[in-house]
């Protein structure tokens, strides 16, 4: 039977059928789906984890039990899971390890941007590169063989194009594989620098191997088309190519893209007068092939930055401009927003007036950096905002007037070592932990403060109150930040502490069951003053007519919350 497949739903189904029994995850678009459609299946056992390391780990310590096992995860959790992923290389295997990691290049969901081939390379660890639904099944299963043939975890690289797209794929039956036993190796398995000294050899020798068998392995493949151009490329760069050249071109496509093949590479630049080697974000193919001494086009042509398209492609090497039927410069810019009743908005409407130094995190609350509310003033990283606002505190002289905002599954991820380090050095900071009871920004999530599992099951839950104070953090208050009042004057009172505090900002995700959505609020014309005061939050339920000056409700999304009604002061907000 054949199916369209996201290449995502494609990674999932590969585990199936290829006999994964272990995956763990921590959601990260453009990778969240693998994890979520392998769920579906029995035969798996799929859980998220707290983040991205303990995935690996868990991964890990599956395969050394014999097991087949998976852990996915985007670009920037790549570098949350390094520490075990090196460490996995020099170890090996028991059974097959496949560690996917999707890539953003264009950032449509990334605070950066970040060729994860690097990884692969540095790690001394194979990678694959589907371009296609089918691929990402097919390359499933490679990838298994390859990590058992040659005793090593092997990652799956995606992009978003490849993750998000869809195509037909051919579905089989599942190959049920074993669990194998363990045998006690302390050679192998426990690296201290005895062992691990001539474990790098063997990763070396391996490595050598591997580049070997990439010289006539499956996934690697010619297509002569007797042309004087020819084209190297691996994913979703080589769907652009064909779709802008097709048989004007000749084409290497790569399905492996760490270890690079030689002797391949060489023979194909040899047939052709000219050949462009058409990679998104870093050179590394091209890399390779200068290295080697094989006279190749690439970065001088094609950006660094950003996506390649099949447009772009044409036109470089053919010199030949796509005609655009629309133009789409003209359009307004559509920025993302917080979602009409976001519990988030109140908060952050208190900090703007407070005016408060804040110390942002990695969520959708991050959209609390955007006009009109512009409350956020930094955000690097998962965690950051706690460690950094400790810093910050140290720098500047436990400033009064600075906080750290950090989602509940981010907190969980790795703001909890921060708030440790707050506690420990005795930083007089407070952080606002903004729980909305699921993990919002990747599609709704649970995570270990929600009490439900991935596979929908009941479980334990973490309290974050107790969490918090376990740690030595002595003040910590729940708020509902809806509650606007009331959460000026408690942020005010933990401003004045002289010890660090935790302020739980607590109300559900207002796109969850549990979420209470009430009748949409009207405007009555007659008491609207034309202040605006009710604009300063943000909401896009709210518009300003360009005619009247008055503001009005869209009904269509309005959900109820009552926190432009608090803002008004002459009542025009009112009930239907």
């Amino acid at each position: 039977m054949r199916k369209l497949l996201l290449g995502n739903e494609a990674v999932a189904r590969g585990l199936y059928e290829h006999g994964c029994r272990i995956v763990s995850s921590y959601p990260g678009t453009p990778s969240t789906e693998i994890t979520e459609f392998a769920a579906t299946y029995d035969a798996l056992y799929a859980e998220w984890a707290p983040n991205e390391k303990v995935a690996v780990e868990t991964a890990i310590g599956a395969s050394f039990g014999g097991a087949r096992a998976f852990a996915a995860m985007k670009h920037v959790g790549l570098n949350v899971a390094a520490d075990p992923v090196f460490t996995s290389s020099y170890t090996g295997i028991n059974a097959g390890l496949i560690i996917a990691v999707a890539d953003d290049p264009g950032m449509h969901s990334s605070q950066n941007e970040q060729d994860s081939r690097n990884y692969a390379i540095a790690s001394k660890i194979p990678m694959l590169e589907p371009s296609d639904s089918t691929e990402c099944r097919d390359f499933v299963g490679v990838a298994y063989e390859i990590s058992e043939k040659f005793d090593t975890p092997v990652f799956l690289r995606l992009t978003t194009r490849i993750a998000h797209s869809q195509s037909l794929v051919e579905l089989g039956e599942r190959t049920d594989v074993g669990v194998k036993p363990f045998e006690k190796n302390p050679r192998k398995y426990v690296m201290t620098p005895a062992n691990a000294i001539p474990k790098h050899t063997v990763v070396e020798n391996r490595t050598a191997a591997i580049r070997e068998w990439a010289e006539n392995c499956s996934v690697n493949t010619v297509e002569d088309n007797g042309t004087s151009i020819g084209v190297i490329a691996a994913g979703t760069c080589y769907d652009y190519a064909k779709e802008a050249l097709a048989d004007k071109a000749s084409y290497l496509k790569l399905g492996m893209v760490n270890p690079l093949p030689i002797k391949l590479i060489a023979d194909f630049c040899a047939k052709y007068d000219k050949v462009y080697v058409i990679e998104e974000l870093d050179p590394v193919i091209e890399n390779h092939c200068k290295s080697n001494g094989f006279n190749v086009i690439g970065k001088e042509v094609f950006p660094l930055c950003g996506e390649i398209n099949s447009s772009m492609i044409k036109e470089k090497i053919l010199g030949e401009k796509t005609e655009i039927g629309a133009s789409f410069t003209d359009l307004p810019v559509r920025p993302p927003v917080m979602c009409s009743g976001c519990p988030h908005r109140g908060m952050f409407y208190v900090l703007k007036k407070l005016g408060v130094f804040v110390n942002g995190d990695i969520g959708c609350y991050t959209l609390g950096g955007a006009a009109p509310l512009n409350a956020i003033d930094t955000t690097v990283c998962m965690g950051f905002s706690v460690a950094g606002l400790h810093g910050f505190l140290k720098a500047n002289g436990e400033s009064k007037k600075s906080v750290a905002v950090i989602g509940d599954s981010t907190f969980i991820h790795s703001g909890i070592t921060g708030l440790i380090n707050m506690a420990y050095n005795r930083s007089s900071g407070t952080v606002i932990v903004l729980d909305n009871s699921i993990t919002g920004m990747t599609g709704h999530q649970q995570n270990p403060s929600t009490g439900v599992t991935l596979k929908g099951d009941m479980t334990t839950s973490v309290d974050l109150e107790a969490l918090c104070k376990a740690v030595g953090i002595n003040r910590v208050r729940v708020v509902d930040p809806q509650e606007i009042n009331e959460v000026e004057k408690i942020v005010k009172e933990e401003l004045e502490a002289d010890e660090p505090s935790v302020i739980i900002a607590r109300r559900p995700c207002v796109m969850i069951k549990k979420a209470v959505i009430k009748p949409p609020y009207r405007i009555d014309p007659d008491k609207c003053k034309k202040c605006k005061m009710c604009m300063k939050i943000g909401c896009p339920s709210l518009s300003v007519d360009p005619e009247t000056g008055k503001v009005s409700v869209d009904k269509t999304l309005c959900v109820g919350c009552g926190l432009c009604k608090k803002l008004c002061k002459f009542d025009a907000i009112c009930e239907n």
